[in-house]
């Protein structure tokens, strides 16, 4: 069995609200176990012995089905998320900066971010993988900045979702729980 974070693009924002409790049994009636959600946005970690590829087709269709919504998910493994918290240069707690992980089941749409995002005067970010990007955001200002803005273009919507570094590290901890 593997254990695997499964982190849901949009949800309880744009008017997609769903429950975390409805969540979890919706994933644990579709065969899932050991499922647990973290905070209201999203934030699934369960046990599988299916593929990551196939634990994300398995995750968007029981959303779809029960929620009835155009779901995406990015699920990466629980070592993933542990060795990304690990190479994280930036700091999870700082009084003018907040650290972000955009996280993304498309490389090629991530290659892109990065890009972008690289050509902002004044962003810092690093690219940690093949499938995420960690990035700062002033404090107080995270979606008026410039890369926030460019990461929220429909684009890159069904390919990528972004957390804060405090909640990638809740996640890797409730998902070596589960190993």
């Amino acid at each position: 069995m593997n254990s695997y974070a499964v982190f849901l693009r949009g949800v309880n924002v744009g008017g997609i609200n769903i429950k975390m409790a409805d969540l979890k049994d919706a994933l644990a009636s579709a065969g899932f176990t050991g499922v647990k959600t973290l905070l209201a946005s999203g934030n699934v970690v369960l046990a599988s012995p299916d593929t990551p590829s196939a634990v994300k087709e398995q995750v968007e269709k029981c959303l779809r089905e029960t929620f009835g919504y155009d779901a995406w998910v990015v699920v990466l493994t629980a070592q993933r998320v542990a060795e990304l918290v690990a190479s994280c240069p930036y700091p999870e707690d700082d009084k003018a900066t907040h650290t972000y992980i955009t996280l993304s089941s498309d490389t090629a749409r991530l290659d892109e971010l990065d890009v972008a995002g690289a050509a902002l005067d004044g962003t810092e970010q690093k690219r940690l993988g093949p499938e995420a990007l960690a990035w700062l955001a002033p404090v107080g200002g995270t979606l008026d900045s410039p890369f926030s803005k460019i990461s929220a273009k429909a684009k890159f919507k069904s390919s990528t979702t972004t957390r804060n570094l405090r909640t990638l590290i809740k996640v890797r901890d409730a998902a070596a729980a589960l190993a």
